[in-house]
């Protein structure tokens, strides 16, 4: 592995390491762990990352779609964590992990034919959901978390604009690899300017060791409940149709078709990466959409780069101290980088949603009814607080709400449209295509 493949490979680590750091961070703080823990959540998560991108880089005839794709948490089961955990503990949340993993992994074949359920009227509207339904955790960060004796004080305000600020500077006046870092970079700042506030304790990474080998169940035997285990499956297939998206794109960009094998190979290796995340007591994991970015700023569409980006993440997550340097990072910093973070994944979804054909005004329903009861169960949780636990766990949590409204009712508007439609094609249809157009080119 040559020097320019390993530097490619750290600029891809960069650009995912915001959003691989605050997951754990936030589903940490959240859910009440003790400095010891979240520092053990922090380091396995981006081990797990790690493993997930050298599993999804491996093509091979089982699983791995071969693109330059790189893993991390996803913001998909973030809220879905933190509702599990806080109503049925943290081995619950690894439980329903497990499983949907072993689903993802099992029921792959299947998967791959389900990708013309997922239109841009589906995928747009959940993306914004998720987005929406992330926010308010942000803004709450930004005045000093929930809790927080200093809720809304000015210090918390100056640090979290501040952070905002430099942000917007960043995209204003650089461009490439820089603008492309401006959410990590952003944290760096603010959290520099919280140590000279006098607000950042270092004691933590002092404590903290230099190794340490990963432990299987960490926080306890898994438990397996049917609310959980449920919220958990939507999350799942959410995470496929956000992968595909990306698969797609990586593809066009690679001038490498992606046909339905391709697909069924890539569910698998997130499959297994979630079952991974299940096991080690870590996170769900899916394709880092931002990754694609540098793909094509790079021009470099390796898999090598990938498997470098793999690799330094496996090497960080073995070493608890610099997992310590994250944990330190205060509320209002996280807040204010997660508010733009957050707001850039509701702009994702809203660019998927110009794809919509609008003249049906089915899929404008489609959006709004979606839409509504997603935002509408994140601000107003005890919504469903009379239904049985089991469903009242699944739809007590927005984006799991406004993705089964998406799915059911672009099922019950455009069923005949759907079936009508054809699906991504398989190798041999690709192969036989090409082989056709070659001898009529002779």
């Amino acid at each position: 592995m040559n020097l320019k493949v390993l530097s490619l490979g750290a600029q891809h680590v960069m650009a995912m390491y915001a959003g691989a750091i605050l997951v754990p961070l936030l589903v940490g703080r959240a859910l009440n762990l003790t400095s010891k823990q979240l520092v053990y959540l922090v380091a396995i998560d981006l081990l797990t990352c790690g493993i997930a991108t050298l599993l999804q880089a491996w093509k091979n005839k089982y699983f791995g779609i071969g693109l330059p794709v790189v893993l991390g948490a996803s913001f998909v089961a973030l809220s879905p964590m933190i509702a599990i955990g806080s109503r049925y503990g943290i081995p619950s949340i690894y439980g329903s992990i497990i499983v949907a993993g072993l689903f993802l992994f099992l029921f792959a074949r299947y998967l791959g034919k389900l990708v013309r359920f997922f239109p841009p009227v589906v995928t747009g509207t959940v993306v914004v959901v998720i987005g929406l339904s992330l926010i308010p955790s942000g803004v709450k960060n930004m005045a000093g978390g929930t809790g927080s004796q200093e809720f809304g004080s000015l210090d918390n305000l100056l640090i979290s604009i501040s952070v905002i600020a430099f942000i917007l500077v960043i995209n204003r006046f650089f461009k490439g690899s820089v603008r492309s870092l401006a959410v990590l970079l952003g944290i760096i700042a603010g959290t520099a300017l919280s140590a000279m506030m006098g607000k950042v304790n270092f004691q933590e990474v002092l404590e903290a060791s230099w190794f340490q080998i990963p432990q299987p169940f960490y926080f306890g035997a898994p438990s397996f409940e049917i609310g959980p285990i449920l919220t958990m499956l939507i999350v799942g297939l959410v995470i496929v149709v956000e992968s595909t998206g990306v698969f797609l794109n990586l593809g066009q960009i690679c001038n490498r078709p992606v046909t339905q094998d391709d697909l069924i190979r890539g569910y698998r290796a997130e499959g297994l990466a979630i079952t991974l995340g299940g096991i080690f007591n870590a996170f769900p994991y899916n394709t880092c959409a931002q990754n694609i970015g540098l793909v094509q700023l790079s021009q470099n569409k390796s898999t090598n780069v990938v498997v470098a980006a793999g690799s330094i993440l496996v090497f960080l997550g073995l070493v608890p101290k610099i997992a310590a340097l994250v944990t330190i990072i205060p509320a209002p910093v996280l807040g204010g980088a997660t508010v733009v973070l957050f707001g850039m994944v509701v702009t994702s979804g809203i660019k998927m949603l110009s794809l919509v054909d609008y003249t049906n005004q089915n899929n404008a329903l489609i959006i709004a009814c979606s839409i509504s009861l997603g935002l509408g169960a994140t601000i107003v949780p005890d919504l469903f607080s009379q239904l049985p636990p089991s469903l009242r766990m699944l739809f007590s949590d927005g984006v799991i709400t406004g993705s089964l409204t998406a799915i059911l009712m672009n099922l019950f508007f455009n069923f005949r449209a759907i079936s009508a439609s054809s699906s991504i094609p398989r190798e041999e249809d690709e192969r036989e295509m090409f082989e056709e157009k070659r001898i009529k080119g002779l």
